[in-house]
């Protein structure tokens, strides 16, 4: 595989110095392209064997650059705020956002690469990181990101001769350590590993392209001139497919309208069900608690929640709660029973609405991943990620390519949390059409509440079928033994705020008991 790396290729100095400024030009030209553009962002790895020059290409390029459009982030050994969350915390918290540039030294390749090397990890384990790390380029790729990763390459004599000559120099001697050459005693274990990573890891969407670093002119002006090519053909394939679906609009013959529409008075009355039964069609909508259980059970559950949340903090063990469910289900009054039993000092809720601007310039996950607890913390997220196969899907604010693609993604992003320990508890709170009609007429009755009714919890209301059917496919696609989803019967709120504590309250108890039990 790395034959032809190592072929000897250099560039003259004068051929050099009489490239480089028609490629500064050339990219700071894709620059300007791609953030006046603006619909996605370029992600560059850097990897390779010690002493290849990666970083001095980085720097390169951020002298050539608009440093301004660039995010440049080295990673070394987590700190422990990153400890203390999913090992891809970081390096999404570090995505450049769209219209930018990336470059990211020793990325998610360098760990799971040294630690089969030094025998930490067998094959297979090492087969299963770079599976993930597949799925997690290509959830990038999917959502617009073009990525080009570059494996830096010298053959074991050129690397030795490298670090000797850096050794010799006063001025950059400290570019060599120990551990240097001791990797390069493992050379050929390294190679093995790099050999199998790559084409493990070597996809259409993200694609690796072996440069050989014995020169730094030829290697730099390799990588530059290959960025300023693949940012080219990502917007003219960007231009053409809008080109596409402006002709296909065009061929559209428009709906005809319904000549008589619902009045304001008599809108949103009546709903249409789906016609096949559903997950929430089978949940028992009668179950009701007086106000003296409700009161009893409320006191001793948000007790006991209180001493497992101080346990679980004790044992960093981080819990995520997500509340799902329809308009006016009561997912605001169940929150405010649960943070009821907390310490404020250990958690946090998150209010998700529509996107931001700066979170519109990311992939969907992100804005999720930022939020996520640190070791010992809890965070509650009022709606979620599950928005993209919800609101977004019904609402066509996403492809269905884009919803049904999310199933995985969403898997893949829960599946890290439970690796990492994270507690994952998922609520719906369903209530009746029926209900909601009463609870909506009750908050235009209410003075205090009326602002919680919207133009949009109407429409909503109009399209009830397809969301029923929406969340029944999400239970069916996402609700795993790691990350299960809870249906809540909530016509009665009472009985609804008491299951959601019982659930918290056995789930806290199950994972304390298996943290404990798993303790040598």
């Amino acid at each position: 595989m790395f034959e032809t790396a190592e072929l000897g290729r250099t560039l003259a100095s004068e051929e050099y110095k009489k490239i480089v400024p028609e490629l500064r030009q050339e990219l700071l030209e894709v620059q300007r392209q791609l953030l006046n553009n603006g619909s996605f962002q370029v992600i560059l790895i850097f990897a390779g064997v010690d002493g290849a020059g990666k970083s001095e290409i980085v720097n390169l390029l951020n002298s050539w650059m608009d440093p301004r459009w660039l995010v440049t982030h080295a990673y070394g050994p987590p700190s422990d705020e990153e400890s203390e969350r999913p090992e891809y915390w970081r390096y999404w918290r570090d995505l450049p956002p769209k219209g930018q540039i990336g470059l990211l030294l020793s990325t998610w390749y360098s760990r799971p690469i040294l630690d089969y090397v030094y025998g930490e990890h067998n094959l297979a384990n090492f087969d299963k990181r770079l599976d993930r790390i597949t799925g997690m380029e290509k959830g990038l790729a999917d959502n617009g990101a073009l990525i080009l990763k570059f494996w830096l390459h010298l053959d074991k004599a050129s690397q030795q001769q490298r670090f000797q000559s850096l050794e010799q120099d006063p001025l950059n001697a400290w570019r060599v350590t120990e551990e240097d050459w001791k990797h390069w005693e493992l050379y050929d274990g390294f190679m093995g590993a790099a050999e199998h990573c790559i084409r493990k890891t070597s996809t259409g969407e993200a694609p690796w392209h072996i440069v050989e670093g014995g020169d730094l002119k030829y290697s730099a002006v390799t990588v530059a001139r290959t960025l300023c090519d693949s940012i080219r053909l990502q917007l003219e394939r960007i231009k053409h497919e809008a080109e596409l679906a402006a002709v296909a609009k065009s061929r559209l013959q428009p709906q005809p309208q319904d000549s008589e529409t619902a009045t304001d008075q008599d809108r949103g009355r009546e709903v249409v069900r789906p016609s096949v039964p559903t997950v929430l069609s089978n949940l028992d909508n009668d179950l009701r608690l007086s106000k003296e259980e409700y009161q009893q059970q409320l006191s001793t559950l948000q007790g006991e929640i209180n001493q497992l949340q101080h346990q679980a903090h004790e044992s960093n063990i981080s819990t995520l709660l997500v509340f799902e469910g329809a308009d006016a289900a009561g997912k605001g009054g169940a929150i405010r029973r649960v943070i009821s039993a907390l310490d404020a000092k250990h958690y946090k809720v998150v209010p998700i609405a529509a996107p931001t601007d700066e979170e519109r310039a990311q992939p969907y996950l992100w804005r999720f991943w930022r939020h996520l607890p640190r070791a010992g913390r809890l965070t509650i997220f009022d709606r979620s990620w599950y928005g993209r196969v919800l609101v977004e899907r019904v609402e066509g604010f996403a492809t269905e390519q884009e919803w049904r693609r999310a199933y995985r993604e969403i898997n893949d992003f829960e599946e890290q949390l439970a690796e990492h320990d994270i507690l994952v508890i998922k609520y719906w709170l369903h209530i009746t059409p029926e209900e909601q009609l009463d609870r909506f007429d009750a908050r235009a009755a209410t003075p205090y509440k009326q602002w919680k009714l919207t133009e949009e919890d109407w429409r909503n209301r109009e399209k009830w079928a397809d969301y029923e059917l929406a969340v029944n496919d999400m239970v069916e696609r996402t609700s795993t033994s790691l990350a299960p989803w809870t249906l809540v019967e909530a016509n009665d709120k009472r009985f609804a705020r008491v299951k959601v504590l019982q659930t918290l309250r056995d789930r806290l108890q199950q994972k304390l008991s298996k943290t404990i039990h798993s303790d040598p």
